[in-house]
């Protein structure tokens, strides 16, 4: 071990008088969601062992009352074929004396709480959340060994929602009867949820209902009092406001789901056939996935203008003028199906949370999406509905300086689901099917103006897939209806696209084709291959891009590598059906990065097309 990284920061903690306990992913779940090495899978977890001991002691030796250890890959489904090598691993830490100072904490899911009890540890951490009521059945049963402490995360991390504190009351009173040693805490990690109300300026009506990290330990802050000194002054007063805002009534609109269509009018075989007349596309059309550049000067308009620092005018100008350079910029290129850039959005999904109804978009509302990106996800508190046009005048403008076709650009219902703040006050579906129909009001609005290809993307299909198998299907089956209540009103000229990224699809293949998008681009150029063989496996018959250079990194592909790519997807794809695309947006990649890669892209596909 080269440095102790925890022991550093534990010291740190203390050098500032604060009582912190170290938290580090246990080597069950960290050695399931690595990649690389040749051991198996029990060979791995077997030489990280020593290192975890040797890390476990130097902070025993340092003080710490426990350490956390983070086995959240207990909660899946598999769960039970790692049972062998965690009574082996927690075994070795109980002969190292170091086991009953290690808490496992695991969230998200139910966890198989006989077997955890079992474990020769101090303490075990449940999440009571969003485990469907199966964790605290597991406790009542007796699964719970009393001699060890009980950490029960009784607050949701993960969402911004205010705790109902009386029925969280309740709920520790049924775990005291089962337990000796009860700790509160939050279901997860708070760092799902952004970190103070204090410095927003909400609507009461909404703002009594929200709770963020700081209030969410107030919550926790608040029964701890109750129980254990019997103070109820700040349950009381949270108790009072929950009750406010139950009173208080956000579902105010109806909804006529079944007079809008679920299927396009005719077979993908007959639409096609009138998209192609319509588009005049070549063989082996190219395109990108919709966002240019966000230089430093895009970003500075955007928020002079939220700000009020100029005027509408001005900002519609700037923003004009952009879109024709990048329009230009891409006829020159030579690319066939054509974006305006996105320059007008912020964030693909926060973007539609400040123009439909029912949602509510926070000020400083930040969470991390990973690594040093954060994200400012909306909040949806009410009924969503379409008021007005989201994206019309944009597209349109880009589409009247050019004779190619602009696709409009579409953030689908299930991402702007699964990267909201959902209200909780309805069924998941229901509030999908909502945003469904915003966004069908708007595909139908691009298609009126003239619009002939419309995106609606889908980056985070999969990633909303619940953790457990079981829920699988319902997940799908209700994905799959919304994006086809979205997208299938159009007429059959009217070419549907899709885009999914961040994914491993094999699971959700099928899912994916009854989509019924005209054309779906994917994210493959770090796992092109496996892709390839999941299409190949289904007969995948629908127009589809695979994504032929990796845009996340600065690395401009080569004449040669795309070409290899386009070969190795016509094996198994009809070449009638492929499109040549990057892989993802272009957001966060220079300008000359863009514009020197989809030249490479063009030439390799003009070549293409001699052979």
């Amino acid at each position: 071990m080269s440095r102790n990284v925890l022991l550093d920061r534990f010291k740190y903690a203390q050098s500032l008088n604060v009582n912190a306990h170290p938290v580090i992913v246990g080597p069950i779940t960290f050695v399931k969601l690595s990649k690389g090495g040749h051991q198996t899978f029990e060979e791995k977890v077997k030489t990280l062992l020593p290192l975890y001991k040797e890390v476990f002691e130097s902070l025993i030796d340092a003080g710490a009352e426990y350490i956390q250890v983070d086995e959240p890959i207990l909660v899946t489904d598999d769960s039970e074929s790692y049972e062998n090598i965690t009574r082996e691993a927690y075994d070795y830490f109980e002969k190292a004396g170091v086991a009953k100072k290690l808490v496992i904490q695991t969230y998200f899911e139910r966890a198989h709480l006989k077997f955890l009890s079992s474990l020769p540890v101090g303490g075990l951490g449940l999440d009571f959340v969003h485990d469907n009521g199966y964790n605290l059945k597991q406790i009542e049963a007796g699964d719970f060994d009393k001699s060890k402490t009980l950490y029960a995360g009784i607050i949701d991390g993960r969402n911004v929602w205010a705790s109902d504190i009386e029925a969280k009351k309740v709920l520790i009173d049924k775990l005291l009867a089962h337990t000796n040693e009860l700790v509160i805490q939050p279901s997860s990690s708070l760092l799902h949820v952004p970190v103070s109300l204090d410095d927003e300026t909400l609507d009461t009506s909404v703002g009594e209902g929200l709770s963020f990290a700081t209030e969410k330990l107030d919550e926790l802050d608040a029964l701890r009092r109750l129980l254990n000194q019997n103070d109820s002054v700040k349950y009381d007063k949270l108790k009072a406001r929950y009750e406010r805002f139950q009173n208080q009534s956000f579902k105010n609109l109806d909804y006529d789901f079944e007079s809008v269509r679920t299927s396009r009018q005719s077979p993908f075989a007959q639409r096609i056939e009138q998209q192609q007349k319509r588009l005049n596309l070549p063989d082996l059309p190219t395109t990108t996935i919709g966002s240019f550049p966000q230089s430093r000067e895009v970003r500075k308009y955007r928020a002079d203008w939220k700000n009020k620092r100029i005027t509408d005018e001005a900002y519609e100008t700037f923003l004009k003028n952009e879109i024709a350079r990048w329009i230009k910029i891409q006829e020159d290129i030579g690319l066939d199906v054509l974006v305006h850039g996105e320059f007008e959005r912020n964030d693909m999904v926060e973007f539609f949370g400040e123009k439909l109804q029912g949602f509510l978009v926070t000020k400083f509302g930040w969470v991390q999406s990973y690594g040093s990106r954060a994200v400012k996800p909306p909040i949806i508190y009410g009924d969503v509905k379409w008021t007005a046009p989201l994206t019309v005048d944009e597209t349109v403008y880009a589409q009247s300086l050019t004779d190619k076709p602009v696709k409009g650009m579409l953030t689908g219902p299930v991402t702007i689901l699964n990267w909201s703040f959902e209200r909780v006050d309805l069924p998941r579906k229901v509030v999908q099917d909502q945003i469904a129909l915003a966004i069908n009001e708007e595909v139908l609005a691009l298609e009126a103006a003239g619009i002939k290809v419309i995106q609606v993307d889908e980056p985070a299909l999969r990633e909303g897939l619940p953790l457990r198998s079981e829920y699988h299907e319902q997940y799908l089956k209700d994905a799959v209806l919304s994006f086809k209540l979205a997208t299938s009103s159009v007429r059959d000229e009217t070419q549907i696209h899709t885009h999914m990224c961040y994914s491993q699809f094999g699971q959700i293949i099928h899912a994916i084709h009854d989509l019924d998008a005209d054309v779906i681009s994917i994210e493959t150029s770090r796992s092109h291959g496996d892709l390839i063989k999941d299409f190949e496996d289904i007969n995948y018959d629908l127009g589809i891009g695979l994504g032929v250079y990796d845009i996340h990194s600065p690395r401009i592909p080569t004449k040669e590598e795309i070409t290899t790519a386009i070969n190795r997807s016509l094996q198994q794809i009809d070449r009638s059906l492929f499109w040549v695309n990057p892989d993802c947006g272009l957001k966060t990649r220079k300008e000359e990065e863009v514009k020197d890669a989809l030249t490479v892209l063009v030439n390799a596909v003009k070549a293409k097309r001699q052979e």
